[in-house]
């Protein structure tokens, strides 16, 4: 397929993103790729600002920019305390479970008959206006840009890794395309196939099995296998498809 004429699908869970969204609509605005292949999708719940009232304005603002949008709301009723930081150990299997059950619930809802689709975080700050087409360029089912909060510095999404964990993007600079044994969610073009063949975001931990996973995993200390995107990467693995990053094609998380 020429790449020029795929159609995709950029989706986006948010929650408490008020302060974000100028910078994330404007990221869709400065993008290159023909508008009458792009659709969206947003997951708004659990917010505890305005951030259900400003998308709803704002989609409803620049709808006619894209082929289809879809809004979705649905709260999973957790929040993390305002006083403890939302990386905290602790937090992080409830958190991740939450998050990978509001993915597959705006893909189920939002997904179409589009050829890709491009998971993008409300709090990436910035990237290239032709980051789709550099992106398809690649040719392969999963791919996954690296996440930076400057350029040039460490990866910021520590969830796309090698080497059982030892090696993330920035560790890879200069070596082209990299194959990746997990992926994070930061922004990642998935092949919108997979996901309808069953490729999805596990909200457990899933692949105890695998010899992809990490063992021990640092979050239980035990080989209890991999959750969410990382989850998706095991599931991935598992369905045959390889999970491919680009060290060098850099995007910047706030």
């Amino acid at each position: 397929m020429n790449q020029r004429s795929a159609t995709v699908l950029v989706l986006t869970p948010v929650k408490t993103a008020s302060r974000f969204l100028d910078g994330y609509f404007a990221g869709l605005e400065s993008l290159t790729y023909p508008r009458h292949l792009l659709s969206l999708g947003i997951l708004e719940g659990d917010s505890l600002d305005d951030t259900a009232i400003q998308i709803e304005q704002r989609l409803t603002r620049c709808a006619a920019d894209f082929n289809r949008v879809t809004y979705v709301h649905k709260d999973f009723n957790f929040q993390i305390p305002a006083s403890m930081p939302r990386y905290m150990d602790i937090f992080q299997p409830q958190r991740r479970a939450i998050l990978a059950k509001a993915r597959n619930t705006l893909l189920f809802r939002a997904l179409g008959d589009e050829d890709w689709v491009l998971w993008l975080d409300v709090d990436v700050e910035e990237y290239p206006a032709d980051i789709i087409e550099r992106l398809l360029a690649v040719g392969r089912d999963i791919v996954h840009p690296n996440c930076v909060t400057d350029y040039g510095g460490p990866s910021f999404d520590r969830n796309a890794w090698s080497d059982g964990g030892r090696l993330h993007m920035s560790d890879m600079r200069g070596q082209g395309l990299v194959r990746l044994e997990s992926v994070g969610g930061t922004m990642l073009l998935v092949r919108a196939d997979r996901h309808r063949e069953g490729l999805v975001f596990p909200p457990f931990f899933y692949g105890a099995r695998s010899r992809w996973i990490r063992d021990p995993h640092p979050l239980t200390g035990a080989a209890s296998g991999e959750i969410e995107t990382e989850g998706l990467a095991m599931m991935a693995k598992d369905m045959g498809i390889e999970c491919w990053g680009l060290p060098d094609l850099e995007i910047l998380h706030k």
